[in-house]
């Protein structure tokens, strides 16, 4: 990503598309920042069911992935950092997504920024402990546009694309 002067900054507009890792539930964002209004484009929720090949449900993932960002066009990809769980199991499949994710991105030439829950709570509602519903408020309050959000998934993935809005605009001062 080039880094440009303020002012400049504020002229451009900009896609982002956030994305929440899972391999069962994988959330996906697209948001357009003009100036400094946030615009929903569009948003999905991949499933992937427990009963398929493993295989299977990462080419799944791949593809609905892939597809989404070619029909939305990024500038940048917003990811949910890796975190570790307790339980191995979860934080292996839970990294092979986020592997298809940063290969789908890349496949596509597309900047890929990472962003930790704390950080994505500090960004949109101020505070690092924030709770699921804050969050899910200051999506809705932050983005035109956007119809009712109901999956924390996809609700994940749209306060990333913020986030990194956010961010964006706190490394340019």
């Amino acid at each position: 990503m080039s880094h440009t002067g303020s002012t400049r900054l504020q002229q451009e507009s900009q896609t982002v598309v956030g994305i929440d890792p899972g391999l069962a539930n994988l959330g996906l964002g697209a948001v357009r920042e003009e100036g400094r209004q946030a615009r929903y484009l569009g948003s999905t929720l991949v499933r992937t069911s427990s009963k398929k090949d493993q295989a299977e449900r990462l080419h799944h993932l791949y593809e609905s992935v892939t597809e989404f960002l070619r029909r939305h066009k990024p500038n940048a990809v917003a990811i949910e950092g890796q975190y570790f769980h307790h339980q191995r199991e979860m934080s292996f499949k839970l990294g092979q997504a986020y592997g298809i994710c940063l290969l789908a991105a890349r496949s596509l030439n597309i900047e890929v920024f990472e962003y930790g829950p704390m950080q994505v709570k500090q960004a949109l509602v101020g505070a690092g402990r924030a709770s699921k519903a804050q969050v899910s408020f200051m999506v809705r309050a932050l983005l035109t546009e956007a119809p009712v959000i109901k999956d924390l998934h996809v609700t994940d993935a749209l306060a990333l694309a913020l986030t990194h809005f956010s961010s964006r605009r706190i490394s340019h001062l």
